[in-house]
C-alpha cells in the first residue's frame, strides 16, 4: 500500500509534488506549536495560521510562540516550509512558461472543437488567417506547418502545432476527429508536381483519420485534380488558373484584369455564399428570382446545379429542388 502510494506521489507533477509536502509541512508545525502552547494558540486554525505566515516569512506578529521549543519550532519551521514555499512558486513559474513556449513552439496539444484546421504556411495562408479572425474572433483555428519554428501569428486565436501533416500522430495532435473544416494550401518550396502530391498524401491522412470532415485542397497541375477528387477532396482550388486568366487578359485589356480585381476586393468585403433553392422559389425563371431577390437586397449571381456552376444562364431558365443559388448578401 505505501509502496503504491509513493509510485504514484513520484508521478505527479513537480509543482503538485512540492505544494503537497509544503501543505504537510505547515500542517504538521501548525498542529505542533498549537499542541505544544495552547495558550498562545488557542485552535488548530491558529496553528496553521501562524506556520503559513512563518513559513511565508511575513511575520504578522499577531500569533508568536513564547516557549524555547516553539521558537525552535519556528526556526524550523522557516528552514524547511520557506523553502518548499519558494520551490513551489518556481515550479509553477516554470511550469507556466514550460507550458508557454510549447504553445508558441507547436509542441502543445489542441483540446479544442468545431474549428478549422489550415495546413501549410505561405501568404496565401497568412491572408486565410485573417480574414478569418476579422469575420470570426471566436472561431478556434489550428496550423499545421513543418517549416516554422514558432507560431507565426501569436497574438491571434491560432494554435500552432509543428510537424508533417502526413502523420496521424500530428493530426490527432491537432484534434483532426472534431475539427469543423480542413484547408490545405500547397507547399511553395517545392515543385507543382510535388506540391499536389504532397497535398494529396496529406488529404489521405486527414479522410484517414476522418472521413467526415469537409476538406478544401489547393491544387497547382490539371492533372492531378482527379486525384485529390478520388482521394476525397470537397473542394478544389486551382490557383494557377486565376494566375492564368488575370496575365493573359492584363496583356489584351489592362483595364479588364484591374475592374477584375476590384471585383475580388469587393467579394471579400461582402458575404459570397450559396443558399438551396426553398421549395417557394422552384419552378420560377432565374430572372424572375433574381428580380424578387434584389428586392430584398441580394443580388443573384448563378445557380449551382451539381457539379455545373451556372452564372447568369439564359433565359428562359427554371429552378430546381437540387439548385443552390450563388448570392452576394450585404452584411
Amino acid at each position: 500500500m505505501s509502496y503504491s502510494f509513493f509510485n504514484n506521489f513520484v508521478r505527479l507533477p513537480l509543482f503538485l509534488r512540492v505544494l503537497f509536502i509544503a501543505l504537510f509541512t505547515i500542517i504538521s508545525f501548525g498542529l505542533f506549536v498549537h499542541l505544544l502552547e495552547p495558550e498562545q494558540f488557542p485552535t488548530l486554525f491558529d496553528g496553521v495560521w501562524w506556520a503559513v505566515i512563518t513559513a511565508s516569512t511575513v511575520g504578522y506578529g499577531d500569533f508568536v510562540p513564547k516557549t524555547v521549543l516553539g521558537r525552535l519550532a519556528g526556526i524550523g519551521l522557516i528552514l524547511t516550509g520557506a523553502g518548499f514555499l519558494a520551490t513551489y512558486f518556481v515550479s509553477l513559474a516554470t511550469a507556466a512558461v514550460t507550458k508557454q513556449n510549447e504553445l508558441l513552439e507547436g509542441k502543445a496539444d489542441f483540446k479544442g472543437k468545431n474549428h478549422i484546421i489550415v495546413i501549410g504556411w505561405n501568404e496565401r495562408t497568412r491572408e486565410i488567417l485573417h480574414t478569418l479572425c476579422m469575420k470570426n474572433e471566436s472561431i478556434s483555428i489550428v496550423l499545421i506547418d513543418e517549416s516554422l519554428e514558432k507560431n507565426p501569428l501569436p497574438n491571434m486565436n491560432i494554435h500552432f502545432i509543428q510537424g508533417r501533416s502526413n502523420l496521424d500522430e500530428v493530426l490527432i495532435k491537432a484534434n483532426i476527429f472534431h475539427a469543423m473544416k480542413v484547408i490545405i494550401t500547397a507547399d511553395p518550396n517545392k515543385g507543382e508536381l510535388h506540391a499536389d502530391m504532397g497535398s494529396i498524401l496529406t488529404l489521405l491522412a486527414v479522410k484517414g483519420l476522418n472521413r467526415e470532415v469537409p476538406c478544401i485542397v489547393e491544387i497547382l497541375t490539371s492533372e492531378q485534380v482527379a486525384n485529390a477528387k478520388r482521394a476525397g477532396a470537397d473542394e478544389i482550388v486551382q490557383t494557377n488558373i486565376l494566375t492564368s486568366f488575370v496575365m493573359i487578359n492584363s496583356i489584351s485589356s489592362q483595364q479588364l484584369v484591374t475592374s477584375f480585381l476590384g471585383l475580388l476586393n469587393q467579394l471579400d468585403k461582402r458575404n459570397l455564399t450559396f443558399k438551396p433553392a426553398v421549395p417557394e422559389v422552384i419552378d420560377m425563371t432565374f430572372m424572375d428570382l433574381s428580380h424578387m431577390l434584389m428586392k430584398e437586397g441580394i443580388l443573384l449571381l448563378g445557380i449551382k446545379r451539381g457539379e455545373e456552376t451556372l452564372l447568369n444562364p439564359p433565359h428562359p431558365f427554371t429552378i430546381n429542388q437540387q439548385d443552390q443559388l450563388i448570392v452576394i448578401m450585404n452584411e
